[in-house]
């Protein structure tokens, strides 16, 4: 498991940017900063924290490992997920879906948005519907500013182990939470930065304080710190 998780930046394909280091950045000096890349970062900083890199899509067979329901306790997750069988759930970064459909199996009578950007995922979630008859799942083409879902149509958004990816943090929180209903909640799993025996690279970990930090600054507070999963944190944020 340990060899494993150190791959896992090398693999990991939830939420792709389309950003390289060969690519020109697009200069935001309002909320970010710049510096010399680190070996695993894009050299973009957020509040004090470099966004990390990521992968392309050819990495979906990591996210549908046979191990990762016992490594990560992905099904405890689901089942601790504040929705009913109507509720509306957003999969920001579905990457396979992996998520999308265990949660879709949970809103019988709702609706789940998989949102991605990648045109290799897009087309995988939805032959994967079609082929599983999912028939309450839209997969939703975002941008790396925004997810493009409805105003105010969502009453629970959940990135797994996607935000400390996200090329414009600012932009996409603000974008999520006009997509909130007014008691709509955020989720974000992440690795736990916190522990050093969760071997993941560090720009793919972080801790609650920088997490909260970030999405106060953005119109959300913490309401709720699950750390009953193995590896990550399981943390729900309202609209403040």
């Amino acid at each position: 498991m340990k060899f494993t998780l150190i791959l896992f930046y090398s693999f990991c394909s939830i939420w792709i940017t389309g950003f390289s280091q060969s690519v020109k950045q697009e200069v935001d000096t309002t909320y970010y900063s710049y510096k010399k890349p680190d070996k695993d970062g894009t050299g973009k900083v957020y509040m004090g924290r470099e966004i990390a890199s990521v992968m392309s899509f050819s990495g979906k067979d990591w996210l549908e490992r046979p191990s990762r329901p016992k490594e990560e306790n992905t099904a405890l997750a689901i089942s601790n997920l504040p929705v009913t069988d109507r509720s509306t759930v957003a999969d920001i970064g579905a990457g396979s879906g992996y998520y999308t459909f265990r949660i879709a199996e949970a809103v019988p009578e709702g609706q789940v948005y998989a949102v991605e950007i990648q045109d290799a995922a897009i087309k995988y979630l939805k032959e994967r519907s079609l082929e599983w008859g999912h028939g309450n799942v839209e997969v939703i083409k975002g941008s790396e500013k925004s997810t493009n879902l409805p105003e105010q149509s969502v009453d629970v958004a959940i990135m797994v182990d996607v935000y400390h990816e996200l090329l414009f943090p600012h932009e996409v929180l603000q974008d999520i939470k006009s997509s909130l209903k007014p008691d709509g909640r955020l989720i974000l799993i992440e690795y736990r930065e916190e522990d050093p025996k969760v071997k993941i690279k560090k720009l793919h970990k972080m801790s609650v304080d920088q997490i909260t930090k970030e999405l106060n600054a953005n119109g959300f507070k913490l309401s709720h710190n699950g750390q009953f999963m193995n590896i990550q944190h399981f943390l729900i944020f309202e609209i403040d």
